[in-house]
């Protein structure tokens, strides 16, 4: 469960992080099923019919070692907090995410954002398209990331609001042309954390995959937990970025956020 002070944070920046809410152990086997995968296994999942290139631990995705991450009590209590107990889909399909370091000698460039749910014809979906067809992201650390540039799932504050007011303005059709054209109040954050740490943000929240130019190779799941409802409210949710979100009712209601312009 979260606290209020907790989902007020969430209202207003648009993610939270929840510090070790995955048993170590789980971590670990998740870790090493991964690893063996790019060693052993390489990419794969590649269907350029439906738009999607190939990536790592294709195999991995339906797995238990990987869904069971985000099936546990720890994760599904915070999300019904948030989405309204009985509201969360099971997740059935999450992506592992090792991220390489950069070649020796380049420096790690400014991050640039974008919002998932547009096409690039390499992503599932083609380009010229967009769906917003999930509810949230919650992204578990598989390793420790006590820096940024370290392949960091990075984030802009408050871009959710930002992006719903864009689109209450000039139309969510505008996706597709790519991802919104918006400057943003805040720069984005490269998020630290520990392994078994969770991260949760809201699906119109501007995101990336940070440069890495740690030694190591970043490892970290992404889930995109669906609302019950989320494909009857469909693209209408960039127009009401909280019709999914009951848990918040009350720090809506109290109006304690900050302003996106």
């Amino acid at each position: 469960m979260l606290t209020d002070s907790q989902k007020r944070e969430f209202v207003d920046r648009g993610f939270i992080k929840i510090p070790g809410a995955i048993p170590m152990m789980q971590v670990e086997t998740a870790r090493r099923a991964i690893n063996h995968s790019i060693g052993e296994v390489g990419k794969g999942g590649e269907n350029m019919d439906n738009n999607r290139s190939s990536y790592f631990c294709a195999e991995l995705c339906d797995q238990p070692v990987i869904t069971d991450l985000f099936n546990g009590p720890a994760v599904m209590s915070v999300l019904e907090s948030l989405m309204g107990d009985g509201n969360v889909q099971r997740i059935s399909w999450a992506k592992p995410y090792p991220r390489f370091p950069l070649e020796p000698g380049t420096e790690p460039s400014t991050p640039g954002g974008h919002m998932d749910g547009t096409g690039n014809g390499l992503n599932g979906t083609a380009k010229g398209d967009y769906n917003r067809n999930f509810t949230a992201f919650a992204v578990v650390y598989l390793m420790d990331l006590p820096n940024e540039w370290s392949g960091n799932f990075t984030v802009w504050p408050g871009s959710h609001r930002a992006c719903e007011a864009h689109f209450k303005e000039v139309g969510h059709e505008v996706l597709s042309n790519g991802n919104p054209d918006i400057e943003f109040l805040e720069p984005p954050i490269q998020i630290t954390g520990k392994a078994g740490d969770l991260i949760l943000a809201h699906h119109a929240m501007i995101h990336t995959g940070g440069p890495n130019a740690s030694p190591d190779v970043r490892l970290a799941v992404i889930a995109r937990p669906r609302h019950v409802d989320v494909d009857k409210l469909g693209n209408d949710a960039y127009l009401d970025i909280w019709a999914e979100w009951p848990g918040v009712k009350k720090v809506l209601d109290q109006g304690q956020v900050t302003s996106v312009n």
